[in-house]
């Protein structure tokens, strides 16, 4: 199987570069993306929108051959929403969407346009910033390290309004591997009539996977992170 890596906020493709060989060595190949603007620290991402991170997830699935089967498309936190509208661009090329510590983003939200801006894009937050919940595992070494490979993001990333065209979305199968907090909670969420879960509430084939842990798993549990994936994906 073909599995297409999308980082979130702040970081590039070498941020699953631990998660990478438990699903390399189970026989799968992989391709963990670096997205529009987020190639350097120095890179000019001041016109880089929410629509230029979808297209470029979606000319990765168009390069993979159709008669060599579906993709497996997975997203880390706001790569998860890109992760959703590629899957709604290419609904019949993709064979899941496995969502880390995230959810799909529905027609008209945005990921987080809370975020401060600095100059047009949104460097990496003081921790102070952050929910508790973020930070669980996340010790001062795994911190500093982060803070030192963290990329800023597109201020338009942030705060563009999603864009969805074709409801066979909803067929594509999904697994939101729950770190922050549990899939008996999102379930819960659902039932009470969330909106921050109400597009996942309309997925009609949805597995759970809890990693409890912090909001970068694959800092915190990489490996287990890789077995979580490797559970939703199934056997090369």
């Amino acid at each position: 199987m073909d599995i297409i890596l999308i980082p979130g906020f702040w970081l590039d493709g070498s941020s699953w570069d631990e998660v990478v060989p438990a699903l390399t060595h189970a026989g799968h190949r992989t391709r963990a993306l670096t997205l529009p603007g987020m190639e350097s620290k120095d890179a000019n991402r001041s016109k880089i929108t929410l629509r230029d991170h979808i297209d470029a997830v979606v000319e990765a699935i168009d390069s993979y051959d159709p008669a060599g089967g579906k993709v497996v498309l997975v997203g880390h936190s706001g790569g998860g929403a890109v992760a959703h509208a590629a899957a709604d661009a290419r609904p019949d090329r993709v064979a899941r969407v496995v969502y880390v510590d995230s959810v799909p983003l529905g027609e008209g939200g945005v990921i987080n346009d809370e975020l401060p801006v600095v100059n047009g894009e949104v460097p990496l937050p003081d921790w102070s910033l952050f929910e508790p919940e973020d930070l669980v595992d996340m010790d001062d070494e795994l911190r500093a390290a982060f803070r030192e490979r963290a990329i800023p993001t597109p201020e338009h990333v942030t705060s563009d309004p999603q864009r969805l065209s074709d409801e066979r979305r909803y067929d594509v199968p999904a697994t939101v591997i729950a770190c922050e907090f549990s899939g008996a909670k999102l379930r819960e969420w659902m039932e009470q009539g969330q909106g921050f879960v109400r597009e996942l509430a309309k997925i009609r084939d949805v597995d759970y996977l809890d990693l409890p842990t912090g909001h970068w798993p694959q800092f915190t549990r990489p490996e287990e992170l890789g077995r979580a994936i490797l559970a939703s994906v199934g056997p090369a």
